[in-house]
């Protein structure tokens, strides 16, 4: 614990205090900040209105400065007025925001209350955690806020710097500084991307063409919100977890990060897997004869025929490939007690079956069981037969709940898996930068120098299935589900309350990590 009976370990909290206008035309807004001189207490207020819809967000002050000891409280009060003649509701945000202190150290109360036909309403209060952040962002402090038309809400911010019990050395030399406003919230998404400290890239990337440089990271809609994905030659996606080296695929809607194994060592790109022991020789499948065995999971028992469509996509068996997967996963992250830091997130093993017209492939039934020649949706995205290349596309989202594999969350997803673990899909590696199908990039961080299984169904051809597959140079390819000599590179998803607790900066050298993880 810290030593309480030193004064000179109290701590400074400084809150940056303005004034904020919020016009609202439709969901987001803009703002200004008005400051004035420390310890000045004359309010400032600047209204902008714009049809029928306007916000004053007004603060009793300029700053605070307040030295605190542990069990001590600093407090800011501010109000939100509608000036306008329509409810609206808004969103109140640290603003500018760094937070080094540990995890628990700092808590706030929000309460908040009106003031409407003479009389005081009753005292709402919020409380949490504040938000960690080691540089300048924004955090969500209170969302959806419905401020009706004519009304002022009166709030009061308390801060307070708790004593935890335990060592909390850490807290010495933390800083905590913030201004406010109000605006569009903050996604789960955004704020992994903030923590990790990476930049979005506006463009909209060619999928058509290989990512053979770091052209960094973009943003795509997923089955939970907007998802930031990594393509290209980037090096600052590698996660050390469970004892083994992972790279970053994307950041899901949810906050979560998914990673995919690469090996007991970090390795640069471009460097083959000789003598990684990450991988798994395995079949995806060994029965193939059936329109069924694409999947990660089908109707009837192995060697039995499918007889329809809705029979061969049952998740009743579970294919080769997930059996081994799960077991890789109970022995590597299960019983070591990292199961808790996995998150239940979307693995989606596509079996939609769009037909000829959409896939291009000529013996294309669009049937989906039994002997029928049966092109998926992944192959229609990848454009594998079609000829235009304008026509190529990825998506994060799953086009049948049947298809979203989960453990437990049946909401959004089927709720089949043994455990929260999958591969790749074709989609996320067309977005990784592959290119289209069966060109080759070895620069790109997915490639390992040797084939390895996906997640997405791609073809049965009446004799045999296949499977996406990551080729030897890097390229979008597919191959038989019974071909043993594929290997395997399982992919997790981190949960976001974890991922905010990891240290370093995504390097080869400095991977993000446990801050109890020596290496």
């Amino acid at each position: 614990m810290i030593d309480k009976t030193k004064d000179n370990r109290k701590k400074i909290f400084i809150l940056g205090l303005c004034a904020i206008t919020i016009v609202l035309a439709s969901t987001l807004g803009t703002y200004a900040y008005f400051m004035t001189n420390l310890g000045r207490e004359e309010k400032q207020e600047l209204t902008v209105t714009t049809g029928t819809l306007a916000l004053v967000f007004e603060d009793n002050s300029d700053g605070i400065n307040a030295t605190l000891s542990l069990g001590e409280s600093v407090t800011k009060e501010f109000k939100i007025r509608n000036t306008g003649t329509q409810e609206v509701t808004t969103n109140m945000l640290f603003s500018e925001m760094t937070n080094t202190y540990m995890e628990e150290s700092l808590s706030y109360r929000l309460e908040y209350r009106t003031f409407v036909d003479g009389e005081w309403s009753n005292v709402e209060t919020t409380n949490s955690n504040v938000p960690q952040s080691r540089k300048s962002a924004e955090k969500n402090l209170a969302t959806n806020l419905n401020i009706p038309a004519g009304v002022t809400y009166y709030y009061k911010l308390t801060i307070t710097f708790n004593d935890l019990d335990i060592n909390q050395n850490e807290d010495i030399d933390a800083i905590f500084a913030s201004k406010f406003k109000i605006g569009e919230a903050i996604s789960p998404s955004k704020e992994t991307l903030n923590y990790l400290e990476v930049v979005v890239n506006k463009t909209t990337p060619n999928f058509a063409e290989p990512a053979t440089t770091d052209e960094g990271i973009f943003a795509l809609e997923d089955d939970y919100g907007t998802s930031y994905y990594y393509r290209g030659a980037v090096t600052n996606n590698y996660v050390k977890f469970g004892d083994f080296y992972w790279r970053i695929i994307r950041i899901n809607g949810d906050g979560s990060l998914r990673i995919i194994y690469d090996g007991t060592h970090g390795y640069a790109n471009g460097v083959s897997n000789t003598g990684r022991s990450a991988y798994i020789g395995k079949s995806f499948n060994a029965k193939y004869n059936d329109a069924k065995y694409p999947g990660w999971m089908f109707g009837g028992v192995q060697g039995e025929p499918s007889t329809s469509k809705e029979q061969a996509q049952t998740n009743e068996t579970n294919s080769d490939m997930k059996n081994l997967v799960d077991s890789w996963y109970k022995t590597n992250i299960a019983d070591k007690n990292l199961g808790d830091k996995v998150a239940d997130v979307i693995f989606c093993n596509d079996r939609t079956t769009p037909g000829k017209e959409e896939t291009g492939h000529p013996n294309d039934t669009g049937l989906g069981y039994g002997q029928n020649a049966t092109a998926y949706g992944a192959m229609a995205r990848t454009n594998v037969y079609n000829t235009d290349v304008n026509k190529m596309r990825t998506i994060f989202t799953c086009p049948q709940k049947n298809d979203a594999f989960t453990v437990s969350d049946k909401k959004k997803g089927n709720g089949d898996l043994t455990y929260p673990v999958g591969l790749i899909t074709a989609d996320e590696i067309v977005a990784a930068g592959s290119g289209k199908y069966n060109t080759s990039n070895s620069s790109y961080y997915l490639h390992k120098g040797s084939w390895y299984w996906s997640f997405s169904s791609y073809f049965f051809g009446g004799t045999y299935s296949s499977v996406f597959c990551v080729g030897g140079t890097g390229q979008l390819n597919n191959m038989r589900v019974d071909n043993a000599g594929g290997t395997v590179a399982p992919v997790i998803n981190l949960k976001p309350e974890y991922v905010k607790t990891m240290i370093g900066d995504g390097t080869i050298n400095n991977p993000y990590r446990d801050i109890n993880d020596i290496l």
